[in-house]
């Protein structure tokens, strides 16, 4: 049974424990241990977390299977002012994948979206993670390319993608 619940500061330490896990999987053969490393320090050290609660730009929720919680995801309604859901964050431990999950978050996600007016949902994913083909086959298409500048000589080489409603 998956629950997708909101998520708060009190959460902050499992969603730390699942990012430790998940990205040096993800990432690993991507990027530069060091590159690793800055980011996560950047966007999942206590205080940048803390930080995004405290703005509330992004609503985090917690993905729980059973009583484990298995991932996270921090999404934002009205994106840049238009009818758009940001999906900034999706993580789920590697142990989920071929559960059928990832597609479940993504329906939640979606009915959310739906719920705030969005016509679309829209992600960022780096132009070679392998989660690239999941996006793709659930309906998600290439819009566009953005090279961001995280600082220390780091760039986010993404794909944006969008699936409309």
């Amino acid at each position: 049974m998956i629950a997708i619940s909101e998520a708060t500061v009190n959460d902050i330490k499992q969603i730390q424990h699942i990012v430790h896990i998940t990205w040096p999987i993800t990432y690993g053969e991507i990027l530069s241990k060091e590159q690793l490393d800055y980011m996560l320090a950047l966007f999942y050290s206590e205080e940048a977390l803390n930080e995004q609660f405290a703005k509330g730009e992004q609503l985090f929720y917690r993905v729980d299977e059973g009583t484990s919680t298995v991932g996270f995801i921090g999404i934002e309604h009205k994106y840049k002012g238009q009818a758009i859901t940001k999906i900034h964050k999706i993580y789920l431990l590697p142990e989920t994948q071929g559960k059928g999950i990832g597609k479940k978050v993504m329906e939640e996600i979606e009915r959310l979206g739906a719920e705030n007016n969005s016509k679309a949902l829209s992600l960022n994913v780096n132009r070679f993670n392998s989660a690239l083909g999941f996006y793709k086959k659930i309906g998600f298409e290439v819009v566009g390319e953005a090279d961001l500048d995280i600082g220390n000589g780091y760039l986010m080489e993404d794909y944006v993608m969008e699936k409309k409603f």
